[in-house]
């Protein structure tokens, strides 16, 4: 199996330009990308893949065990950029694939050679000295939740999760996306999501990263970006005056603005 038809690749934009790599996040596909895509395209090789078990990838390549742990899904990306051939690419990860990206970055030095942030999160639960957003309980009680009754579970948290009440139409398309996905695989990627703890692997990032936090985000609350930020030496933290976890969707002129201002200093 070819890791372009495994993966759903795409590849669009200025094939002479610097490769970016977009990675969605848990319940999401290549296509939450498409608001930031056209201001990628002119400058940049604009590289979009589905993460196994989610959007139109191959789900006869999922494997529990491979897929259990972020390194399984770190590995989909270096394989991405293998099969590419991608050189100095930037890495940009929504929510928990901004940890992948670390993961993927420490792996392929010479692949990932800058990190975009979008909405990250090392760490789910609190923790002394540590502000996740969630108790060790309420994740047990989401993961339970999830398993019992995965559509239900779509359709209550996917407007949370976007956080626009004024604009619920984002909402149904983050629960129609969470829907459209495997249960099973799904109840594997959210355990891999909410119980990781990245936090140690933010020290390995020596590359050029921007953080990029919502003003309000229940899954990723202020102290997060502080936290990641704090993390990785160098790095630049923007705050969007964005709610919810996807500003890519929510706040698409915002977020394309930092992310081409951050690919425009390298």
């Amino acid at each position: 199996m070819g890791i372009a038809s495994r993966n759903h690749v795409t590849v669009t934009g200025n094939p002479q330009g610097r490769p970016v790599v977009l990675a969605h996040g848990f319940g999401c596909d290549q296509n939450m990308w498409r608001l930031t895509v056209p201001a990628l395209a002119d400058d940049h090789r604009v590289v979009l893949f589905d993460y196994v078990g989610s959007g139109r990838s191959d789900a006869s390549a999922f494997s529990e065990e491979r897929y259990s742990s972020l390194e399984g899904y770190a590995r989909d990306v270096v394989e991405v950029c293998e099969a590419l051939d991608l050189r100095d690419a930037v890495f940009v990860g929504h929510s928990v694939s901004a940890m992948t990206g670390v993961l993927a970055a420490a792996e392929a030095p010479e692949r990932i050679g800058a990190l975009v942030m979008v909405a990250p999160s090392p760490r789910y639960i609190d923790d002394e000295g540590y502000r996740g957003g969630f108790s060790a309980e309420d994740i047990d009680e989401l993961l339970a939740s999830l398993e019992a009754n995965y559509l239900g579970w779509s359709a209550a948290m996917a407007p949370l999760i976007m956080g626009n009440a004024d604009r619920p139409e984002l909402g149904d398309e983050l629960k129609n996306s969470f829907c459209a996905t495997d249960p099973d695989m799904a109840r594997v990627f959210a355990r891999t999501t909410f119980l990781s703890d990245s936090r140690d692997d933010l020290k390995s990032v020596t590359v050029p990263t921007l953080v990029l936090e919502c003003t309000q985000d229940v899954i990723a609350p202020r102290e997060v970006g502080a936290f990641v930020h704090a993390a990785i030496h160098g790095s630049t933290l923007v705050t969007l005056d964005a709610t919810g976890h996807c500003p890519h969707l929510s706040a698409p002129d915002a977020t394309n603005r930092a992310i081409t201002d951050f690919l425009a200093s390298l």
